[in-house]
């Protein structure tokens, strides 16, 4: 059955990148430093995939002013580039299977909650640089769940919402996708608990990236 599909666009961290744990435990040491609230795992977990000013506002609402937010802004991407260092790995499937589907005839791209200046040290670091027709993140558009970045890169692609599937982790990537009628996929090994993500009624669950690649390459 031949996709309607023309562009496949990937949320990053949790999707393509193992880092769930690496931004917890970067979270983590961060309030340590600043001697705000440990928070549990979980709850640094359950904030991936929002902007970093969002996902600080949604640990710690009761704390007021700017520079604490500064402060741990610093704090987190130190110890996180820390752990960029051990070069995190994609998940199994991921490096071999996104040049497939670009070779299928799919326009890639990625609408992440990282910052620019993280995306693109991330994607040099894979040598990824010309893999994604376009790329959005969370400091030079809405976070997500506002669908304004799929909306961007669709502008880009020049195509419509249902010409288009988003891949993600959270339900934050599939509240997005909803909202403006795409097609999502629920990967089950990212940040969020599947059943966040069944609500939305994603059109596929996959428990393995390849399984995605497989099913894709029967409609290419």
């Amino acid at each position: 059955m031949k996709s309607s599909y023309q562009a496949i666009i990937f949320d990053w961290d949790g999707t393509l990148l193992d880092s769930t744990l690496a931004i917890a435990e970067s979270l983590k040491a961060a309030a340590t430093d600043l001697q705000l609230p440990v928070l549990s795992r979980t709850d640094y977990q359950n904030i991936i995939g929002l902007g970093l000013a969002e996902a600080l506002q949604m640990l710690y609402p009761d704390l007021s002013g700017e520079q604490w937010q500064v402060d741990m802004r610093e704090r987190y991407s130190y110890y996180f580039r820390q752990w960029e260092q051990q070069q995190l790995a994609c998940f199994e499937g991921v490096v071999h299977g996104l040049p497939s589907l670009r070779q299928a005839g799919f326009a890639l791209a990625v609408a992440t909650g990282k910052s620019r200046h993280g995306l693109n040290r991330a994607l040099a670091a894979k040598n990824w640089d010309d893999l994604f027709a376009v790329t959005r993140c969370a400091d030079e558009t809405h976070s997500k769940p506002h669908p304004q970045m799929l909306w961007e890169i669709l502008e880009v692609l020049q195509l419509d919402p249902q010409q288009a599937l988003m891949v993600g982790d959270t339900e934050f990537d599939m509240a997005m996708a909803s909202a403006i009628g795409m097609d999502c996929v629920a990967v089950s090994y990212g940040a969020h608990h599947l059943d966040r993500l069944l609500k939305y009624q994603p059109v596929l669950c996959v428990d393995h990236f390849s399984e995605l690649v497989a099913w894709l390459h029967e409609r290419a």
